[in-house]
């Protein structure tokens, strides 16, 4: 909203509302005040299938979101996981959607026969295999290769292990120099030879952190996995370390051996984390690790482990390096992406990645085991594959024999090997059609859907009876699936429906019960007693709350409206009864029709004036832009109806309007046998003063302060005056309103200069303000500028006195 239109903001209006409370005087009487509470507490269908919905609402956020029952989420989580595997299982495997960068080098059962049997012998074996292994992809072409194998131990059939031995054992003088000759030479070391592949080759190693706390101490495991790549707590805000310290924790790691860590390209975990039944679903990109409170007394190149990792530090995963690397991401374009509820996302450079709160990614899987191209790692040994069968692949060689035990269950198969879960996410993340679980999304969504779906269900059941209400309740669930099915196998996004689906079931027992045990018949009374004469949004109130078929009423805070044909009785005088009658009617229909257009209420016609009101009986949270929405379009009509009136040789007409928002008193008003709906109060009387003084300033749309601060920034408005109406002691500050949205350049320019130069006025700059007011009146002759400068004119020869507040006081309506 630009700055002139909040000019109004003056000493003198102030000192009007020092608070919002001004605008509602809650003066209640007894009967009142117990009216209300019978009728908030009296029970209805609705009002049960509301509570309920509610209630439900109100299970998923504490006990669901907010982790009050552990027991009652895994419940509610492992019915969705299950429709979700359902899911996978019905749109079966999508080979075609690989990107066909993904590999696996499997060790199967046949790498694990006997050499004579074309096998390479049992695991594990010889390290110098798997060197020649890395060194035949990586001459192919690689990308990346990950190893989905910890090597924790020094390979015991390295010929190198056999010297003390042969040394001892040896006798004869020639045989022991010749083992002294080879004593120490790398190439009989296995472990050595196997540390120069890592070296030459492109190699990510795998490793894996203890998911249960142990009674072996962390001591300094810090300075075993290598921290090049790994994120310090300590080096997020503040306020991002508590969402850091939620992810997952890994306790003692099972590590490779240093020599391998210096010589590899990197390291990542491949743990897996299955759901509380036991599957697969979601991989962690990251975990955390920390020294868990035990201060560590040794040190490492002089800094104190303790102090330095006591926050934690967080770890990438043998997908998330392979990632890193085949991408090409340096580690510092690697962060961790923050909403100010918990983690997002990781972002590879200019790649995102969106997570759980956790860091994890819903793998969406291709299909079951053997859905990637596998190759033996016999036949890569024996180089026995096509010449660029791994040219830019993202390699991964890990167990798939059963001896092996790297065995998950997926939504896809109970055995399913490990190292195609990493090739599962890897294929996704590339592709960028991984599932999308985000978990705030997800809350707000259920909430949402729990929520209006059990209020429309309660509504339609309570009103449209238990077939129409059964139908619906049909429809709602076929909606909902539709819906799963279109986030599933259309957005790949992972939405929870059981929490809903369950809520409108109780919810269509609850309201039918309800209904079947309460009749409506009190309805069907109000319906056709009062259908005839008053409007049909009344009588739907009425059924709603009988108890308003009194004398009395209730505050409510509303917009009233007041408008009036300017010089009325000098223009019947020209008409006959019948011509004045239909032009009446004609002028009077036109600006009704836009009142309940906008959602009002034509409260009364006073011969040409029109009465209406916004908020009642039907409650509206924006009564006040309905009104002033009406009052525009009433002017557009009335220019419309002036053309056609004009060509019928009609009189022309000018209108004006006063609109104000407050409490007033609504509700059945008149003798028992005879009453309308209507309002009263000093508000009502505000707004018919309003419409009045129009006149003394030639506006037609006049507003009080409190209306224009209910309509907020998509008006255009302009302060008027700081006015005293007839009838009212305290001053009440009045808007012109202008139009709806943006003015025009040189309406906002005139705006500008009108509130200036009041300003001026306010502050007693009498000879500025009459010269900005003497070039506006020039420019667009208004009686409003007119008033104003008569005004100057006066206090340039009778200054005011001190205590001044600028406010005009009618003494006439």
């Amino acid at each position: 909203m630009p700055p002139f239109f909040h000019l109004n903001s003056t000493v003198g209006s102030a000192r009007i509302l020092k608070s919002g409370a001004n605008l509602v005087n809650h003066d209640f009487t007894g009967e009142q005040i117990l009216k209300i509470l019978r009728r908030l507490y009296k029970p209805s269908p609705f009002k049960a299938g509301c509570l309920v919905s509610l209630a439900a609402v109100l299970l998923y956020y504490f006990a669901v979101t907010g982790g009050g029952s552990k027991e009652f989420k895994n419940i509610i989580n492992t019915l969705d996981w299950r429709i979700s595997d359902s899911m996978f299982r019905i749109r079966g495997e999508q080979k075609e959607k690989l990107t066909g960068n993904v590999v696996i080098v499997v060790v199967d059962e046949q790498s694990l026969e006997k050499p004579e049997a074309d096998g390479l012998g049992q695991w594990p074996w010889p390290r110098t295999y798997m060197a020649s292994i890395l060194r035949n992809i990586s001459s192919d072409g690689a990308k990346v290769i990950g190893l989905d194998f910890v090597y924790s131990e020094e390979d015991r059939t390295s010929p190198e292990k056999f010297i003390p031995f042969l040394k001892k054992s040896l006798s004869s003088e020639l045989l022991s120099s010749v083992v002294e000759k080879i004593e120490g030479r790398e190439d009989i070391d296995n472990d050595r030879i196997f540390a120069d592949a890592l070296e030459e080759t492109p190699t990510i190693l795998g490793y894996f952190f203890e998911k249960e706390e142990d009674n072996l101490k962390s001591g300094d495991e810090h300075a075993r996995i290598s921290t090049e790549y790994s994120i310090l707590i300590g080096n997020y805000k503040q306020e991002y370390r508590r969402f850091l310290r939620i992810l997952e924790k890994g306790y003692r790691p099972e590590l490779n051996l240093e020599l391998f860590r210096d010589s590899c390209l990197s390291s990542g975990f491949f743990n897996p984390t299955p759901d509380i039944d036991g599957i697969v679903r979601r991989v962690p990109l990251l975990m955390r690790f920390a020294p868990e409170a035990q201060k560590s007394a040794s040190m490492v190149d002089g800094v104190d482990l303790y102090e330095k990792y006591r926050d934690g530090v967080v770890y990438p995963s043998l997908s998330l390096e392979m990632l890193r690397e085949g991408l090409d991401v340096p580690p510092e374009k690697m962060e961790i992406a923050f909403t100010p509820h918990g983690i997002y996302g990781l972002f590879l450079d200019n790649r995102f990645v969106l997570t759980d709160p956790v860091c994890r990614v819903m793998v969406n899987y291709r299909g079951g085991p053997n859905t990637f191209p596998y190759i033996s790692a016999t036949k890569v040994l024996r180089g026995e594959f096509e010449k660029g069968f791994f040219k830019d692949k993202y390699v991964l060689i890990g167990p798939t024999a059963a001896g092996l035990f790297d065995v998950r269950s997926t939504p896809f198969s109970q055995i399913f090997p490990g190292v195609e879960v990493h090739a599962n996410l890897i294929d996704n993340v590339i592709k960028g059609d991984y599932f999308k679980y985000d978990v705030q999304k997800e809350a707000i969504f259920v909430m949402g859907l729990t929520l209006v779906g059990g209020i429309l269900l309660s509504l339609v059941l309570a009103k449209g009876g238990p077939m129409f209400g059964g139908l619906t309740g049909i429809l709602f669930i076929s909606g909902i699936m539709v819906g799963n099915y279109y986030f599933f196998f259309l957005r790949n996004q992972y939405v929870g429906t059981v929490f809903p689906l369950l809520t409108y079931i109780v919810v269509f027992i609850t309201v039918t019960m309800f209904n079947y045990l309460t009749e409506g018949r009190q309805r069907k009374f109000i319906h056709g007693a009062f259908g005839r004469y008053v409007s049909p949004d009344v009588v739907n109130e009425l059924m709603r709350s009988p108890e308003k078929l009194s004398l009395g009423g209730e505050k409510r805070v509303l917009t009233v409206f007041f408008s009036d044909i300017r010089g009325f009785t000098s223009i019947s005088e020209k008409m006959d009864a019948a011509e004045m009658s239909n032009f009446l009617n004609e002028y009077l229909t036109a600006m009704s029709d836009i009142v309940m257009e906008t959602g009002g209420m034509v409260d009364k016609f006073i011969g040409d004036a029109v009465v209406a009101i916004w908020g009642a009986p039907l409650d509206d949270d924006e009564h006040a832009v309905h009104a002033a929405e009406s009052a525009l379009l009433m002017m557009d009509k009335l220019r419309e109806l002036q053309i056609e009136w004009n060509a019928r040789g009609l009189p022309e007409i000018n209108i004006g309007i006063g609109i104000n928002t407050g409490a007033v008193s609504v509700g059945n008003m008149g003798s028992r046998n005879r009453f309308d709906y209507t309002v009263i109060g000093d508000n009502v009387n505000l707004a018919s003063r309003l419409e009045g003084i129009n006149k003394a300033y030639g506006t037609n749309i006049i507003i009080s302060e409190s209306t224009r601060e209910a309509i907020g920034s998509g008006f255009t408005s302009q302060p008027i005056d700081l006015v005293r109406v007839k009838g009212k002691q305290k001053p009440v500050m009045i808007h012109e309103l202008l139009c709806k949205g943006e003015p025009s350049p040189e309406l906002r320019r005139r705006v500008e200069a009108f509130c200036k130069a009041r300003t001026l006025f306010l502050d007693r700059k009498f000879d500025e303000a009459g010269k900005i007011m003497e070039e506006l009146d020039k420019e667009c002759p208004r009686v409003l500028y007119k008033e104003y400068l008569d005004r100057v004119r006066f206090y340039r020869n009778n200054p005011p006195r001190d205590d001044w507040d600028g406010v005009f006081t009618f003494t006439t309506k």
